[in-house]
């Protein structure tokens, strides 16, 4: 990846969602998902909350049924990433920073996460960053364009570790399905785990999606763009694992690029 050329700055964000799409050319909704998350009263300092209340207006997007317009949201042309729960946003930040050629797309649930992650754009000045607070299938399903996303980043997701709740786990093949369609030619889908089991599942889920391509044999090392948190340098030294995956969406068949 072309990490080398940075962006000039950007200008404060327009708040703006592309028009809706033609009823003809909305996404088709499956059957009520299981939800991957458990919505919970969690516990929210002063500091995220308010953060929560003076800045969201700038940096979050509201959940709607319509298409995002990347380069209205972001206000520039410039390659997207999507961030599937981004938890307190350490990594999204440090990601963010270092590569400011890029956008990037937030989504997280909780209340905590999302205020601490605003106050992070804040502090560190981030401009290429925008957050949605709502369900990631829901966002995938009918905000983010067919062929769209340079990447999306799935990183530490709830491992669900008992087996009657395995069903809640994001990555099932529906999803990594849709996921798939969003991504476009040439671009890749990196998910992480630190739980041995849910990394097998993940391998064969994605391994059994003919849209992808396992760019490794297997797992692969840590790429130097995903930084490693405090919590995964704790889990390593206690002799915990960390499994990376990094596939690549290949072209469609009968595509120019399938030939080349």
């Amino acid at each position: 990846m072309n990490m080398t050329t940075p962006s000039p700055a950007l200008p404060d964000p327009p708040a703006e969602l592309a028009p809706p799409v033609a009823e003809s050319a909305k996404p088709a909704r499956p059957g009520t998902h299981i939800r991957s998350f458990v919505n919970r009263r969690g516990h929210i300092t002063l500091s995220q909350k308010e953060a929560l209340e003076t800045l969201a207006g700038a940096w979050c997007l509201p959940y709607a049924a319509r298409r995002l317009s990347f380069a209205q949201v972001f206000g520039r042309e410039a390659p997207t990433i999507l961030e599937i729960g981004f938890g307190m946003g350490e990594t999204t930040e440090k990601i963010a920073l270092a590569q400011p050629e890029r956008n990037f797309l937030g989504v997280e649930v909780f209340n905590a996460g999302v205020g601490a992650m605003l106050r992070r754009i804040e502090n560190s000045g981030l401009r290429n960053v925008r957050i949605i607070q709502h369900d990631a299938v829901e966002v995938v399903r009918d905000m983010i364009p067919p062929d769209s996303l340079a990447g999306v980043h799935i990183y530490f997701p709830d491992p669900w570790p008992k087996k009657r709740h395995h069903k809640r786990r994001l990555i099932q093949p529906p999803f990594v399905q849709l996921l798939a369609s969003r991504i476009a030619p040439g671009g890749y889908l990196h998910c992480a785990t630190d739980w041995q089991p849910y990394a097998e599942q993940m391998l064969e889920v994605l391994g059994g999606e003919p849209q992808l391509a396992n760019t490794c044999q297997g797992y692969a090392e840590r790429p130097a763009w995903r930084p490693q948190t405090k919590f995964e340098t704790r889990g390593l030294r206690l002799g915990h694992g960390v499994w990376d995956l990094i596939f690549a969406r290949v072209p469609a068949e009968g595509s120019p690029a399938a030939g080349a």
